[in-house]
């Protein structure tokens, strides 16, 4: 086993412990684990949790310093990764995008474009639909700004071998895959 960088401050400081979250077994069966075992994959969460809050904060800085939420940003990364594809962008390929409203949609295009960040012109091909584009000025702020960051995650996975990279996709699409949550699931609240 490769020791990880920090093993024993992520070790005191792990929320994901099982021995810590779960002592009394209801949630995990710990059958057929030894201890070390059980210790490792509690290292592996925490360094989960670390990557979810590594991108909070990445998250939140970007939004703070763009001046727009959250459905905001992903609108803008969607128009982005069109741009790139040369992929003409749609309200309703948007709002199929973000699964919202054609309502909400057209409330979030109005901000958008009032705030200067996207331009809409009438489509190429279709006189019904609008093509929705990002104004270069936030393009290039994304891009200097959070894109940069977002961009790092590539140089830690060129660091592992193929073998270690099939790993990890196998690992983080089987845990999305235990985590997604079905119909039926959770009670229903109301």
């Amino acid at each position: 086993m490769q020791e990880s960088q920090g093993n024993a401050e992520a070790t005191s400081s792990n929320i994901y412990d099982l021995d810590s979250s779960d002592p009394d077994g209801r949630l995990v069966d710990r059958g057929g684990l030894d201890q070390a075992h059980v210790q490792q994959i509690g290292l592996l969460m925490g360094a989960l949790g670390r990557l979810r809050n590594a991108e909070q904060e990445l998250s939140d800085a970007s939004l703070k310093y763009m001046k727009l939420n959250e459905t905001d940003m992903r609108a803008l990364h969607f128009l982005i990764v069109l741009g790139n594809r040369s992929e003409i962008a749609t309200p309703g390929a948007i709002a199929g995008h973000l699964k919202i409203s054609s309502a909400s949609t057209t409330k979030l295009l109005d901000r958008l474009e009032r705030g200067g960040h996207i331009q809409r012109r009438p489509h190429p091909t279709d006189r019904r639909a609008l093509a929705i584009s990002i104004t270069p000025e936030t393009h290039e702020a994304a891009m200097n700004t959070v894109g940069k960051q977002h961009a790092k995650r590539f140089h830690a996975a060129a660091r592992l071998t193929p073998e270690e990279r099939e790993v990890v996709i196998r690992f983080l699409d089987d845990m999305a895959a235990e985590i997604k949550i079905e119909p039926g699931d959770w009670p229903q609240l109301g």
